[in-house]
C-alpha cells in the first residue's frame, strides 16, 4: 500500500514539474498533419470503356453501387428539361421486366435503387448483390421508354414548373446561373414550359441514345464483396454495353461583368428578399490555389462560424444565415455568398455582403481565424475517412478531375500550409467585388427604390431589371397610384359582385373546405369550417393522421399539436377573430386601401384588413388574388403570403380552388379537393 502511495506520489510531482515547464503565455504549435492512408481500391476496366472500381469493407453485409457519366456538359437548347425527364424514366422496368414487377422485386429484397440522367446508384444487402446488380445493368441498359410512362413524368415537369412560379428562391437560382453562365450555357439554361411542351418520346430515346454510354463511365462497388465475385458478374451484365462516339461541343466562355451591377427580379409576393454577389471563376481541386481558396471561403462564410453569418445574423439580425461558396467544377464555376433577407433591409443586407468580402480582400485574416478554418477542414477530413464510401469518392475524383494518385494522401499536409497571405492573394484573385453580379429577387414596390439609391465607396451601383426567363427589361412600375373614386368599399363590392353577387354571398352561412397538398412525396390533407358567425376550425392530417388542430368558437381558442392542447394567447384570438369570417368584405370596418402592386404581373388594388394583414384585389377581375400576413417567430418578423387562384362556382358563390402558401422557404400548394356550403358543419365542430 505505502509503495503504491509512493508512486503515486511520485507521478503526482512529475506531472505538476511537466506542467510548470509549459509556457502558457504561448499557443501551442500545431503538430504534424496526421498520416493518411487511404488504401487503393481494386480497379479494372471492360473492353467497352467502362472502369470498375473496388473498395472492400466487410463489417456489414451491404453493398454500395454507383454508376456515374462523366460527360462533359453539352447543351440542350430548345429541349432544355430532356436529360431530367430521361432521368425520371430509366428505372421504370426495362424492355424484359415491367415497371411493377421490377418495383415489387426491389421492394421485396429491401434494397434502395435510383437512376437519373447520368447514371445509377443502389444500396443492398450483400447476399442480394448479385441480384441487384443485374437489375441495375438490366434497367440501365435496356430502358422501356414508354408513351404513358413519358406523359405522367412530363406532366410531373410541368407542374413542378408552375408550381415554383411563385418561388422566389426557386427563380432566384435560375436567374443566378443564367446571368453568371449565360442562358446559352448548359450550366446556364433555362427549363421552361415552352421547352418542356415541345419534348417527345423520341427526343428521351434520342438524348439516351446519345449520352447513355461507357465511353467515360465509372462503377464504383463498396461493401461486403470481393474482386472474385464482382469481376464475373460486371463483365456478365455491363460487357454488352456498346461504346459510341459522344458528339462534343464548343461551349461559350461565361465572363464577368466589367463593374460591380444590382440585376433585379421583380416577385411581387416575395416575402423576403434573396440575395447573392456573384461571379464566374475558373478553379480546380487539382489547381495550386484550390486549398487556399477553401480556406478563405470557409472563413468568408463556410459556415456558423464565418464572417458573413457574425455579421449578417449574429450581429445585425438581418437574416436566419448567410454563407457562401466556392464552386472547384473542371470546366467552369462560381462563388456565391448569399442570403435571405427581410425585405427593409435588402439594401443594407447588399452593403455588408461587400464590406465583407473587400475586408478579406483588403486585409489578412487573423491567425485565429486561420487556425479555426484549417481546424473545420480537418476534423471534417478526419470524420469522413470513417465512411467506406469516402475512399471510392476520393477515388473516383481522382480519376475525374486527373488529380495525382497521392492526392487525398497529402490533403490535410495542403490544408495546413496555407497562410494568411495565401488567403488573402486568392480572394482578390476569386472573389470579385469588383466585377460581381448582385442578383437580388425580391418585391420591388418595397426595395427597388432603395436598391436605385444604393453607392458604395462614394460610387453608385446601377441597378438593371430582368424577367424570370433572364431577358434585361424596362424598369417595372412599382406602386402606382390609386385614382380618387377607389376606397375600400368599392374595392369590396368588386370583390362579392365577382365571386356571385351580395344575395348569394350573404345566403352563405357556413362552409366547408377540404384540399390536399403533397410535400416531400407524403399527402397533406387540409380541413377547414368557417361560419359567418366568427367561427372556424382547421385540421392538417397526413398519411391519415391528424397532425395539428386549431379551433375558434368566436370567444376563446386552442391548438392541438403532438398531443398537446394548447390555448390562443390575446394575439393568437385576434388573429382569430380577423380570419375566421369566410367573407370578411361584407363588412370593411377600419379597412384601408394602400395602393396598386402587382401580383403574379397584375395589378391589383393593395387592402389592409388589420394591422398585420394585406389582401389584394385584381383590378380588372376585382377577385382576392393573395393576402400576407405579418408573424413574428424566433425573434424574427416575416410575412406569409397566401395565393388565391381557380375561382369556381359552388352554390352560386365562387370559391378559390388552388390555395399557395409560402413560410420561409417552404412553399405549399393546396388543391381544393370539396367545398360544401351550409352543409357538413355544427356547433360540435367549435367546442
Amino acid at each position: 500500500m505505502k509503495n503504491n502511495i509512493k508512486a503515486l506520489a511520485v507521478l503526482f510531482l512529475v506531472s505538476f514539474g511537466l506542467q510548470a515547464q509549459i509556457d502558457r503565455s504561448k499557443q501551442p504549435e500545431a503538430g504534424p498533419a496526421p498520416e493518411i492512408n487511404l488504401g487503393t481500391p481494386q480497379t479494372f476496366t471492360l473492353d467497352n470503356g467502362l472502369k470498375v472500381l473496388l473498395v472492400e469493407n466487410h463489417k456489414l453485409p451491404r453493398v454500395n453501387m454507383t454508376l456515374t457519366l462523366d460527360n462533359p456538359p453539352a447543351p440542350e437548347g430548345t429541349k432544355k428539361g430532356v436529360a431530367s425527364l430521361t432521368g425520371s424514366l430509366l428505372g421504370s422496368g426495362s424492355k424484359n421486366i415491367g415497371k411493377d414487377e421490377f418495383n415489387e422485386e426491389i421492394d421485396y429484397l429491401g434494397a434502395n435503387v435510383n437512376f437519373f440522367s447520368s447514371g445509377a446508384a443502389a444500396n443492398s444487402l450483400s447476399k442480394y448483390f448479385p441480384r441487384i446488380l443485374e437489375l441495375v445493368a438490366e434497367a440501365a441498359l435496356n430502358p422501356q421508354f414508354t408513351q404513358e410512362e413519358f406523359d405522367k413524368e412530363k406532366e410531373r415537369s410541368l407542374e413542378n414548373l408552375k408550381s415554383n412560379e411563385k418561388n422566389v428562391a426557386a427563380n432566384a437560382s435560375r436567374l443566378r446561373s443564367a446571368l453568371a453562365y449565360g442562358k446559352d450555357h448548359p450550366y446556364g439554361e433555362m427549363q421552361t414550359e415552352e421547352s418542356t411542351q415541345s419534348l417527345n418520346l423520341k427526343d428521351v430515346q434520342s438524348y439516351y441514345d446519345t449520352y447513355f454510354n461507357p465511353n467515360n463511365a465509372y462503377l464504383v462497388i463498396v461493401g461486403d464483396t470481393n474482386m472474385d465475385e464482382v469481376k464475373p458478374l460486371i463483365q456478365k451484365h455491363f460487357g454488352s454495353w456498346k461504346k459510341k462516339n459522344i458528339p462534343t461541343f464548343t461551349l461559350p466562355e461565361p465572363k464577368n461583368v466589367t463593374a460591380t451591377q444590382v440585376n433585379f427580379l421583380d416577385m411581387p409576393n416575395a416575402v423576403q428578399s434573396e440575395v447573392a454577389v456573384v461571379n464566374t471563376l475558373k478553379l480546380k481541386k487539382g489547381d495550386k490555389d484550390y486549398f487556399p481558396a477553401i480556406v478563405a471561403n470557409q472563413i468568408l462564410g463556410g459556415g456558423g462560424e464565418g464572417r458573413l453569418f457574425l455579421n449578417l445574423r449574429e450581429d445585425k439580425g438581418y437574416t436566419y444565415g448567410a454563407y457562401s461558396r466556392t464552386g472547384d467544377d473542371k470546366y467552369v464555376s462560381t462563388f456565391v455568398a448569399s442570403a435571405s433577407v427581410r425585405n427593409a433591409v435588402t439594401d443594407s443586407a447588399v452593403v455588408a455582403f461587400l464590406d465583407e468580402i473587400y475586408r478579406i480582400r483588403n486585409e489578412k485574416v487573423s491567425q485565429e481565424e486561420l487556425e479555426d478554418a484549417k481546424a473545420k477542414y480537418v476534423g471534417n477530413f478526419v470524420m469522413a475517412l470513417e465512411q467506406p464510401t469516402t475512399i471510392a469518392r476520393y477515388a473516383l475524383t481522382v480519376e475525374t478531375e486527373g488529380l495525382s494518385k497521392d492526392y487525398y494522401q497529402n490533403y490535410l499536409k495542403n490544408i495546413n500550409a496555407v497562410t494568411a497571405d495565401d488567403v488573402q492573394r486568392v480572394a482578390k484573385k476569386y472573389f470579385m467585388a469588383d466585377n460581381a453580379r448582385i442578383v437580388v429577387a425580391g418585391k420591388g414596390s418595397e426595395v427597388a427604390e432603395s436598391l436605385e439609391n444604393l453607392s458604395y465607396n462614394g460610387k453608385n451601383i446601377p441597378v438593371k431589371y430582368f424577367d424570370k426567363k433572364a431577358n434585361e427589361i424596362s424598369r417595372p412600375e412599382f406602386n402606382k397610384t390609386v385614382d380618387a373614386s377607389v376606397t375600400t368599399k368599392t374595392v369590396f363590392d368588386n370583390y362579392i359582385k365577382a365571386i356571385g353577387g351580395r344575395e348569394a354571398v350573404e345566403d352563405v352561412e357556413t362552409v366547408l373546405m377540404k384540399a390536399q397538398a403533397e410535400i416531400q412525396g407524403q399527402k397533406l390533407e387540409l380541413e377547414q369550417k368557417t361560419t359567418v358567425a366568427g367561427q372556424s376550425a382547421m385540421s392538417i392530417a397526413m398519411g391519415g393522421n391528424v397532425i395539428s388542430r386549431q379551433v375558434y368558437n368566436g370567444e376563446s381558442g386552442f391548438m392541438v399539436a403532438q398531443g398537446q392542447k394548447i390555448a390562443y394567447t390575446e394575439e393568437q384570438l385576434n388573429a382569430a377573430k380577423a380570419e375566421a369570417n369566410p367573407f370578411p368584405e361584407l363588412t370593411p370596418g377600419d379597412a384601408k386601401v394602400l395602393g396598386i402592386e402587382q401580383v403574379e404581373g397584375k395589378d391589383a388594388y393593395a387592402v389592409a384588413l388589420s394591422d398585420d394583414t394585406t389582401a389584394y384585389y385584381d383590378v380588372e377581375t376585382g377577385l382576392k388574388v393573395q393576402s400576407v400576413k405579418t408573424v413574428s417567430q424566433m425573434g424574427q418578423t416575416m410575412t406569409v403570403p397566401t395565393g388565391f387562384s381557380e375561382y369556381k362556382e359552388i352554390n352560386g358563390v365562387k370559391f378559390p380552388h388552388r390555395i399557395s402558401q409560402s413560410f420561409g422557404p417552404q412553399s405549399f400548394e393546396f388543391n381544393v379537393t370539396s367545398i360544401q356550403v351550409n352543409e357538413g358543419v355544427t356547433d360540435a365542430d367549435f367546442e
